[in-house]
């Protein structure tokens, strides 16, 4: 079958040469199987990806190694080391299953409480509690292990210590019930079992392994966004002797897959297309609105010999441009490479408890063998019984449920109030760092102003009325391309000023427009237009400059050849913004703009708002250079944005702050999001995050006070001044007191005033 290039429906290279296809079925059964239809055993070249199967772990990028698995440190699920493949995660699926299935059957195991009469309950509890704990709670047992071997004790090793525990006691308390002494009866001289704690504590580890890996998941897709701004075909224009065509010398468009793109083809871009590679406007004029990669909201103008970047949206012109660089050298593909790395960079807040875990481990451990050999040697008879029985009692009370829920109940609450409060807390180590910052870097674009130019000023001289001006400039500009245009049109509606169909229209580039409207002949655009029309401009000079530096856009009118009037176009500040900055300056935190605008505009900025340092002109890769700087000088630095030329600076600072107002990007990059995209609510979090770090000391305080008071009573360390021995059913109950007292604590944040 012969197939025209010019009408192909889809193309695919192999070998160095391009093949045409009638639809992309027939390209895919190609691509399927490309030596079955040329007779090379070569495989098509495809997509290309860093998947080198090497895995890291979040916590200590260090650490690498080939395939999946728990980190040998901290027990953490390892991640793929390159860029996000989108594949599901099945670390989340075999958490998320082990879960339900724990919690279907840890729920009648609860019930059971009430049946302490019933001569099978143990039995019950047994068969319940034996697939929770070996099943659901296996991971946790391997990664306990591997901490115990390796000698990194974290979290892990606490789990299944405690849950094996009273899990192993119980089971032998079913099995073999007369072996055990009557100090482990109650006065009903039932032996107690700890069916119950093992398992719910092996559910709530779960559930928060699963709440875990969701949120990783949730900050790799900031990635996968990035990569989708990047269209997945592009229009080549070139003579079709380029590609190996059988008609040569005919210049051709044709679309190609975006991987098949090399510097130094031609390519097209049509009115609303995104662009797919960086490179150089050859033909054609338009505008391109790259707020996604620069933050700022004003399109740009692409003339003969501008740069383009990949991932930007054109306006309404067509072009023709020269790839310049494709793949990983373009400039998305570092933003995506930069917002990889910082992520790789953060420790999750878990940290802190496998710190404590560390030095708190060992010691109960030591304390639970000396228990024993002090009752085995010195006890009374039975003494390997009362041995066994009080070494369990300081396993037990030293169960790291409370230690654990110290933190997340307190985050977990936090993040409950910071909602209501407009404060989304995508990232618990986000609130950690939060408390600590002395340095705020802002965007100004979106952050600190509301993102949408607007016509603030007008400025007009005596001959003319600012109705007539607007009226008639507003009605040339309706046939106008240009992004200032739309300003200023919106603007005079809103004002209620009827505008009428110009009579003829005309563009400069680089100048501006002119026309007849309503009978007048109408001149819009810089200086220069004016200039080059004979018409004088020295009155409107002066007054052009002062509105430069406030910070606008500044438009010359003329009507009738005489200087009519200025028109200045800003993006408004936000209301909000003057309040929030003065509550930021009262956490005693200093703040620095970043802006992608000139100096003059964004010192006029800065001034006006009162902010401590500004730094105009700032591309994405400098943003996050700025941050990393400051982080080098000992700062701990907070990054608020809400576009993606945000996106490396946020995911570079301690913590990142992003307007919900803004991009997904800069959202899915930050672990903090202003729900309404109000300034103030950064003091709001900072003051949350205050409150929570008190609130979660507090918890830590109480958790060791139980375990430093709990441990030596357990051990016995009364019996010989009062003859009092800790059974391990009070053990159990401090235990649960101990984490109910963490959980009441965590609830006051509900309260605290923002």
């Amino acid at each position: 079958m012969q197939v025209d290039p010019e009408k192909a429906s889809a193309t695919a290279e192999f070998d160095g040469r391009t093949y045409y296809f009638c639809c992309p079925r027939c390209r895919s059964k190609f691509q399927n199987q490309p030596g079955a239809y040329t007779g090379s055993s070569q495989a098509l070249p495809s997509r290309p990806q860093k998947a080198t199967g090497e895995y890291t772990c979040p916590m200590h990028p260090e650490v690498r190694q080939i395939g999946p698995g728990p980190c040998p440190k901290c027990g953490m699920a390892l991640e793929p080391a390159g860029i996000p493949t989108g594949a599901a995660d099945p670390e989340l699926a075999a958490m998320t299953r082990r879960f339900w299935i724990s919690a279907l059957l840890t729920l009648p195991l609860l019930s059971l409480m009430l049946l302490n009469f019933h001569a099978a309950r143990p039995w019950i509890e047994l068969a319940l509690a034996t697939p929770v704990v070996l099943w659901g709670g296996w991971p946790f047992f391997e990664r306990g292990w591997t901490s115990i071997r390796t000698g990194n004790l974290n979290m892990f090793t606490l789990v299944a210590m405690g849950t094996g525990t009273a899990y192993l006691f119980s089971v032998f308390a079913v099995l073999f019930p007369s072996s055990l002494p009557a100090a482990f009866r109650n006065q009903a001289g039932q032996l107690p079992l700890y069916f119950e704690p093992a398992a719910v504590i092996t559910a709530l580890v779960l559930l928060g392994q699963v709440l875990e890996l969701r949120a990783r998941a949730r900050t790799s897709s900031a990635i996968k966004s990035l990569l989708s701004l990047l269209p997945r075909t592009a229009r080549l224009v070139a003579s079709s002797a380029d590609r190996n065509s059988p008609f040569p010398q005919v210049v051709v468009e044709r679309d190609i897959p975006i991987e098949q793109i090399r510097a130094g083809d031609r390519l097209r871009v049509r009115p609303g297309e995104k662009i797919p590679v960086d490179g150089i406007v050859l033909e054609g004029t338009t505008s391109v609105d790259e707020s996604m990669l620069t933050g700022e909201s004003i399109p740009v103008e692409k003339l003969s010999g501008s740069k383009v970047i990949g991932g930007t949206i054109n306006g309404t012109g067509s072009f023709i441009f020269e790839a310049e660089r494709v793949g990983s050298d373009t400039l998305l593909s570092q933003i995506v490479r930069l917002v990889a790395e910082a992520q790789r960079t953060r420790a999750p807040v878990q940290r802190l408890a496998d710190i404590v875990a560390s030095y708190f481990v060992p010691v109960v451990v030591l304390v639970a063998i000396i228990t024993f050999i002090a009752w085995a040697i010195y006890g009374p008879e039975p003494r390997l019984s009362h041995a066994l029985v009080n070494a369990i009692a300081v396993l037990i009370i030293a169960c790291p449920c409370a230690l654990g829920l110290a933190t997340p109940m307190s985050v977990m609450v936090a993040t409950g109030r910071g909602a209501t409060a407009g404060v989304l807390i995508r990232n618990a180590e986000a609130l950690e760092v939060l408390h600590k910052i002395d340095t705020l870097v802002i965007d100004k674009t979106g952050t600190l102003t509301e993102g949408r130019p607007k016509l603030t000023t007008v400025e007009i001289l005596s001959d003319f009325s600012e109705t007539e001006v607007l009226r008639l400039a507003a009605s040339l500009e309706q046939a106008s391309e240009h992004p200032l245009a739309a300003a200023i049109v919106t603007s005079t509606r809103e004002r209620g000023i009827s505008l009428q169909k110009p009579d003829s229209f005309n563009s400069t580039t680089g100048l501006g427009v002119s026309g007849i409207t309503g009978n007048h002949s109408v001149l819009i655009g810089n200086r220069n237009l004016l200039d080059d029309s004979n018409i004088p401009t020295g009155e409107l000079a002066s007054r052009a400059e002062t509105l430069r530096i406030s910070g606008q856009s500044v438009v010359f009118v003329a009507i009738d050849g005489r200087p009519a009037g200025l028109l200045g176009i800003a993006d408004a500040v936000k209301p909000s913004t003057f309040e929030a900055v003065s509550l930021i300056h009262e956490e005693q935190v200093r703040i620095s703009m970043l802006t992608g605008d000139n100096p003059v505009t964004a010192l006029a900025v800065a001034k006006h708002l009162a902010i401590d340092d500004v730094q105009p002109e700032s591309l994405p890769t400098q943003k996050a250079t700025f941050v990393k700087k400051l982080q080098s000088e000992g700062h701990i630095v907070a990054m608020a944005g809400d576009g993606i030329n945000d996106a490396p600076a946020i995911a570079a600072a301690n913590v990142g702050i992003a307007m919900a107002t803004g991009t997904d990007i800069a959202i899915e990059s930050a672990g903090i999001t202003l729900l309404h995209g109000d300034l103030r609510g950064i003091a709001r979090a900072l003051r949350l995050s205050r409150a929570t770090m008190r609130n979660i000391r507090q918890n830590l305080f109480f958790a060791f006070v139980y375990n430093l008071l709990g441990v030596p009573i357990a051990a016995g360390i009364l019996y010989p001044f009062f003859g009092i021995l800790l059974s391990p059913i009070i053990a159990s109950a401090a235990m649960t007191f101990s984490s109910l007292s963490v959980i009441t604590n965590a609830l006051r944040l509900r309260n605290v005033k923002l």
